[in-house]
C-alpha cells in the first residue's frame, strides 16, 4: 500500500523491518490531516503479517478517544454520536498494558496505535513512558502526533520519527483528480487552497462544495466589491443553515486567501497578519456565532476587501 506523498515514510519503514534491530517505538508527525492515521493501520497490518485486508487484527490495539462513560457506551436508540472524553485516559493506557502481558495471538509481533498520542492526560503519558522504556517481546508502539512538541520529552527520545511533510500543490491536485473526478475545476482549486497540502481537508471541502464561494472570495479580493454584491452572493453561498463543518471550512479557505496576500505583500505585511488574526477570531468564535449568513458573509468579505487594498499599498 502506498499512501500519496509518503513514499520516503514507507521506505524508511520498511527498511527498517527489514533490519535485525527494529525500533520498537515510532512518532508519526506532521499536522492533521496528512494520512498519519491511515499510515499507522497500514504500517501495523504489514508489522504483524495481516495483510492488505481490512477489519480488526487481533494483534493490533489501537488506542484512541472514547466515550465519556459507561452509560453512554451503550448502544444510542436516539441516533446521536457519542460525546467523546477529551484526551486519552490513564485507565485506556492500563488497559492496553494488561493485554500485553500476554503473548502475541497470531505471530510473534503486535502493534499498538495511539491516536492522537499528543493529547494524552498527564498520567496516561506517564503510564505510557514506562511501557516504551521496557517495552514486551514482540510489540511495537506507533504514537500519531499532530503536535509532537506537546508529548513528553522522555516519549519523544524513545521513539524514532516519521516525519509528513504538508503535500505539494501538484500532489494534492493529482490526488483530487484519482479520488475524485467528478470534481469540477474550481471547487478542486478551492480545495486544494484552504487545504494547505493536507489531502484529508481537500476531500472534506471537496464534499462540502466549497468551489463557488472560493469564486466568490478570491474575486471579493481582486475587485473590491464596492456595491457588496458578491457578499451578497457569498451569504447565500453559506446559506441559513448553521451548518458547522461547512462554516469552519468556508473560513479556512478565507484565510488561506488571505495567506496567498500575506506571501505577495513584500517587506512589511504587518496589516495583512492583523487581516488574518481578525479571520482567526472569527474562525475560534463560529461555533458559539449568533448565526447570520449575511453579517458572517459581511465580515469575511470586508477583511478580504482591506487585505486586498493592503497587499496593493505594500506591491506599490
Amino acid at each position: 500500500m502506498t499512501l500519496l506523498g509518503h513514499d520516503r515514510a514507507w521506505s524508511e519503514w520498511r527498511s527498517a523491518m527489514g533490519g535485525e534491530r527494529m525500533h520498537h517505538g515510532w512518532l508519526l508527525a506532521g499536522r492533521k490531516g496528512l494520512g498519519k492515521a491511515s499510515f499507522a493501520q497500514a504500517a501495523a497490518r504489514e508489522l504483524v503479517g495481516a495483510g492488505p485486508e481490512t477489519g480488526d487484527h487481533p494483534d493490533i490495539l489501537t488506542l484512541t478517544y472514547g466515550p465519556k462513560n459507561k452509560e453512554e457506551a451503550k448502544k444510542r436508540d436516539d441516533g446521536k454520536p457519542f460525546e467523546l472524553a477529551r484526551g486519552i485516559k490513564v485507565e485506556q493506557v492500563r488497559e492496553v498494558q494488561r493485554r500485553l502481558t500476554t503473548r502475541p495471538t497470531v505471530g510473534n509481533r503486535r502493534a499498538v496505535i495511539i491516536d492522537p498520542s499528543d493529547d494524552m492526560e498527564v498520567g496516561a503519558s506517564n503510564a505510557l513512558l514506562k511501557s516504551l522504556e521496557e517495552p514486551p517481546a514482540g510489540t511495537f508502539f506507533l504514537l500519531v502526533a499532530h503536535n509532537p512538541a506537546r508529548l513528553l520529552p522522555t516519549i519523544r527520545s524513545r521513539c524514532r520519527t516519521l516525519r509528513f511533510p504538508s503535500l505539494a500543490k501538484e500532489e494534492m491536485d493529482n490526488l483530487l483528480r484519482e479520488l475524485s473526478p467528478d470534481t469540477d475545476i474550481a471547487t478542486r482549486d478551492a480545495a486544494i487552497a484552504a487545504a494547505a497540502g493536507s489531502p484529508g481537508n481537500a476531500l472534506s471541502f471537496v464534499a462540502l462544495g466549497l468551489g463557488q464561494a472560493g469564486q466568490l472570495m478570491r474575486r471579493i479580493v481582486e475587485t473590491g466589491d464596492r456595491d457588496f454584491s458578491l457578499r451578497g452572493q457569498l451569504a447565500g453561498e453559506i446559506g441559513m443553515k448553521q451548518d458547522i463543518p461547512r462554516l469552519q471550512a468556508i473560513l479556512d479557505l478565507a484565510r488561506a486567501i488571505l495567506a496567498e496576500r500575506i506571501d505577495q505583500a513584500g517587506p512589511d505585511p504587518r496589516i495583512l497578519v492583523d487581516k488574518h488574526a481578525e479571520l482567526v477570531r472569527l474562525s475560534a468564535e463560529q461555533p458559539t456565532y449568533n448565526f447570520d449568513p449575511g453579517l458572517l458573509a459581511m465580515e469575511i468579505g470586508t477583511l478580504l476587501v482591506s487585505a486586498g487594498e493592503a497587499s496593493e499599498r505594500a506591491n506599490g
